[in-house]
């Protein structure tokens, strides 16, 4: 699988889409594909979830969505890939980056830039197909690359002016 091809499919149509409609989507595209593209799809992803294993972005969910946890941090990742090769690349550029992205998704009034279980469609699709699972790829990382951001107001407004004034709310 091409990178091209990896980013046309792992590419969400609709990027305000509710999670489970953008998991449909993608369960749908995968399902075609053959186990060795699946292969290559979820190693692809999982390449792609480390690029963007890092405190500074980590501190852009915090500061949007309020990401103070694992799992949201691999949900929020998700929704950054999910959101196609040109916004991925600009946010691991510059997190503050994403504060120009139009159209984030809502859950009860309140930014939710969050896909759950998105990560792990390919593996689900392959398992189901042939009763075993997919080889697990391991990260190689135990804590995110960069220097871990401050989580006060002040320091946070400073690391990320364009989020922070966008989304921060006191």
């Amino acid at each position: 699988m091409t990178e091209a091809e990896f980013w046309t499919i792992v590419t969400a149509t609709n990027s305000v889409s509710a999670p489970e409609e953008a998991a449909a989507e993608l369960r749908n595209k995968l399902s075609d594909i053959c186990n060795q593209g699946l292969a290559d799809f979820d190693k692809r992803f999982s390449q792609s979830m480390r690029k963007a294993f890092t405190w500074n972005l980590w501190g852009a969910a915090f500061v949007m969505a309020g990401c103070n946890s694992e799992d949201g941090f691999i949900e929020f990742r998700s929704w950054l890939i999910s959101r196609g090769q040109s916004d991925f690349e600009k946010a691991l550029a510059s997190a503050d980056s994403i504060a120009d992205f139009e159209d984030i998704p809502k859950l009860n009034q309140l930014y939710y830039p969050y896909l759950d279980d998105y990560d792990l469609i390919a593996g689900i699709v392959f398992e189901e197909r042939n009763n075993q699972e997919l080889d697990f790829v391991p990260s190689g990382l135990l804590q995110p690359k960069g220097k871990r951001f401050k989580d006060k107001p002040k320091f946070l407004k400073k690391q990320y002016p364009k989020l922070f004034a966008k989304y921060w709310s006191t």
